[in-house]
């Protein structure tokens, strides 16, 4: 196995102990503060992977597979949690993990007629600012707001929160769409 396919695997193993992490923070202080480490140190894989495997010519179908699943898994699986925490609303998880499903379906249609579908600019933009999103949504910066007089501006964190849930919603809606346009043609020939 190549490097590219383990950092994959490695992504994969770091969500459960991510939502574990993210569970917890009743429990322990610093359970959030842990949950963004390892989100980070995934969203760090998943930009290394793809890089490594296309400057190296490691190109593998597994990673193919992989490496898109991986990260759906990861997103997935920390907006669920979020629900959980009723940090974000559930109508615009069940949004965000429908467009998952469509562009997977999609996907799949287009490998059993040997087209390899990539992510178009939108969609790695989309994928960003969900992780911003996703970060900024555990951390939960809000409650830091009154522990020292320098940091009541955090009191201001719910906003921010805000706008990047709906930046988030809007950017995945519209690269849903925008997949949808370039690619119909694939459906087309399976209706």
């Amino acid at each position: 196995m190549n490097l590219p396919n383990r950092l994959t695997i490695l992504r994969v193993c770091l969500i459960p102990v991510f939502v574990a992490l993210v569970l917890l923070e009743k429990a322990f202080w610093w359970s959030n503060l842990a949950a963004v480490a390892v989100f980070l140190a995934a969203c760090v894989t998943d930009f290394f992977d793809g890089r490594i495997a296309r400057k190296y010519n490691m190109v593998t179908n597994f990673g193919k597979f992989m490496d898109p699943l991986a990260d759906k898994l990861l997103v997935c699986s920390a907006l669920i949690c979020l629900v959980y925490l009723e940090r974000i609303p559930t109508w615009v998880v069940i949004l965000i993990v429908a467009r998952e499903f469509i562009i997977s379906g999609f996907r799949l249609v287009a490998s059993e007629q040997g087209i390899v579908l990539a992510a178009s600019k939108l969609a790695k933009v989309k994928t960003f600012v969900q992780m911003v999103m996703v970060v900024a949504l555990v951390l939960n910066l809000q409650l830091y707001a009154g522990l020292a007089p320098w940091l009541g501006f955090l009191k201001y964190a719910y906003i921010l929160e805000q706008v990047l849930i709906y930046a988030a919603l809007v950017l995945t809606v519209v690269s849903l769409i925008e997949y949808l346009v370039k690619n119909w043609n694939i459906m087309k020939g399976q209706m």
